[in-house]
């Protein structure tokens, strides 16, 4: 099930910022009194009582100024209303409605999704009457909150939540294996599902107004059904929004949420880009199985050891997928395109592969041997016994005397130890530590 997006909308000065601060619990958004100060979207995932989503702040939006950076910001906000699965539009109590307000409102109506206004700067039980004037939007019953003390924050919540479907409707049997084709703009992933279905069934238009979101194909490959999500659907071209870095970035999360394998597609011509390194540490984070596909292999000039140093590169520069296959192509031309669907078979079958709790203890204690586990103070992990308690992905739980001497060095290296003996091709390894007292 792929989390909800939530958007945070608004006028400048209105403090989303802070309240997205205080939503996520991390201080990610510059707050300061001076108006447009949050010049880019920012996004975090969050969760409230069990319910996880995504949540976009966006700087303020001034619908009449012909101010470039005003106009950039209100574009931006345009983007995120359209991934948006909930609105909140964020209004000033002390202010009260303001003709900006109503023309943001207007905006935001028009595009059809759950609203909720969250009246801001309601300090006290003596400021609730302020809440009453913004019924008057016609966006159904203002919540009065205050952002800066914390107050009113269940009930927004709670309202925002009851937006979430009970279970994601997706056209895609659960059965059926998904797999995203990610990757920067203009890196050919449409071109690689249209080669794999063998027909132009996914369309990438440089026409303004081309924003679709992921677009799903069902294909059948030896018998078996797959669905391809394409995170294409918008060109560098296209004036409809310039943040197409952003906007690609968000493709990628909405398309990493639900599928079972990502292809991560890198243009050979660029190799590893800042946007590449973002996207896959989205997979990383999401502990997704994935293949890295370099295409355009075609358009490169070749001499000795060309694809091993490329391979090395890309190893050096996307570390975190270091278990991740590399595989080179020419989606144009259909050069070694066969070789995916074998090749992701295979990633899946070692994404549910299990290993006996004998054999997996045997490894992890000549680890131990080789590699003493860290101390802190004058007390040391005591590894006492591993489990493999999940597939896909790769779950050991280690049970230890201490989980908060364990470090993120140590557990890259058992990490390691575990791969060199049963490989688990493509597949993300997730290790939880769990305390366990010696008398056990």
């Amino acid at each position: 099930m792929k989390e909800p997006f939530v958007a945070l909308i608004g006028r400048p000065n209105t403090g989303k910022s802070t309240l997205f601060n205080k939503i996520s619990g991390k201080k990610i958004s510059i707050v300061e009194d001076t108006p447009g100060v949050t010049r880019d979207r920012i996004i975090t995932d969050t969760s409230w009582q069990g319910n996880s989503f995504y949540l976009i702040d966006t700087g303020g939006i001034e619908p009449k100024s012909e101010d470039i950076i005003l106009k950039q910001m209100k574009m931006q906000a345009n983007l995120a209303i359209d991934m948006a699965d909930v609105i909140v539009l964020v209004v000033d109590g002390r202010s009260g409605i303001t003709a900006n307000d109503r023309e943001v409102a207007n905006m935001i109506r028009k595009s059809g999704k759950n609203i909720i206004v969250a009246v801001n700067k309601i300090d006290s039980i003596e400021m609730e009457y302020l809440i009453y004037d913004f019924y008057d939007l016609g966006l159904g019953d203002p919540i009065g909150i205050s952002a800066e003390h914390s107050l009113g924050f269940g009930d927004l919540l709670d309202k925002v939540v009851e937006y979430f479907p009970e279970e994601k409707k997706e056209a895609v049997s659960k059965d059926m294996t998904s797999i995203a084709v990610v990757g920067k703009p203009n890196a050919g992933k449409s071109t690689l599902i249209n080669t794999l279905i063998g027909e132009d069934r996914v369309i990438v238009s440089d026409i303004s107004g081309t924003t679709r979101d992921a677009i799903d194909t069902i294909f059948t490959y030896e018998g078996e059904e797959y669905t391809l999500i394409d995170t294409a659907g918008i060109r560098k071209k296209s004036k409809v929004y310039e943040d197409v870095e952003y906007y690609s970035i968000i493709r990628a999360i909405k398309a990493i949420d639900r599928c079972d394998i990502c292809l991560l597609m890198i243009d050979a011509k660029e190799g590893v880009t800042e946007q590449d390194v973002k996207i896959a540490g989205l997979i990383n984070a999401s502990y997704k199985n994935v293949i890295v596909v370099i295409n355009k292999w075609d358009l490169i000039d070749k001499e000795t050891n060309t694809m091993k140093k490329m391979e090395e590169d890309i190893k050096k520069r996307l570390h975190f997928l270091n278990f991740a296959p590399v595989l080179f192509i020419s989606a144009l031309d259909n050069k070694r395109v066969t070789r995916i669907m074998p090749l992701i078979e295979e990633v899946l079958a070692e994404s549910h592969k299990r290993i006996s709790t004998g054999l997996l203890n045997e490894v992890m204690a000549d680890a131990v041997m080789m590699n003493n586990p860290p101390s802190k103070g004058t007390k040391r992990l005591n590894i006492m016994y591993v489990s493999q308690v999940e597939v896909h992905p790769i779950t050991f739980v280690i049970f230890v005397n201490d989980p908060e001497i364990a470090t993120d060095p140590y557990t890259r290296y058992l990490t390691g130890k575990i791969r060199e003996a049963f490989e688990f091709k493509g597949c993300p390894i997730k290790i939880i530590y769990k305390k366990r007292e010696q008398r056990e």
